[in-house]
């Protein structure tokens, strides 16, 4: 058995890249358009990374997703978890589960999706602003 993708559905694809491309750093591997079902997949994954891959779908026929944190989350290690945050920060994503123990934080998606990052290696030091960044709803 080999692992193939996790697929999020989200509703706004222009929104979704801007966060998981821009925002989160992702590369697109592949985007194909299937007009006979009305939907599109883009393929994502972590520079270098191509096993490890995200599948957008996104049905051109406007749908209400809900359920999105019981979807779980996607994590991803980071190799700097205060500059990744700052760069989301920088992209307008806010930081639900700030990284205070230099360690782990939580952003969501535009579709509301968990993403959880987590430190490569040890903890970084605490430092501010993390360490007085209070949680925002839930992740």
């Amino acid at each position: 058995m080999k692992y193939l993708h996790t697929m999020v559905r989200v509703s706004d694809l222009d929104a979704s890249l801007r966060f998981y491309r821009d925002a989160l750093g992702l590369e697109v591997l592949r985007r194909t358009e299937h007009e006979a079902g009305r939907f599109t997949l883009v393929y994502l994954a972590a520079p270098g990374q191509p096993e490890a891959q995200v599948e957008l779908t996104h049905n051109w026929d406007p749908e209400q997703y809900t359920g999105g944190r019981n979807f779980g989350h996607i994590a991803f290690a980071v190799d700097d978890i205060y500059a990744t945050c700052q760069r989301l920060m920088d992209h307008g994503v806010q930081v639900v589960r700030p990284p205070r123990d230099g360690r782990m934080a939580f952003v969501r998606s535009p579709d509301h999706i968990s993403i959880e990052l987590l430190q490569a290696g040890p903890a970084l030091a605490p430092a501010e602003p993390w360490v007085s960044m209070p949680n925002v709803g839930s992740w």
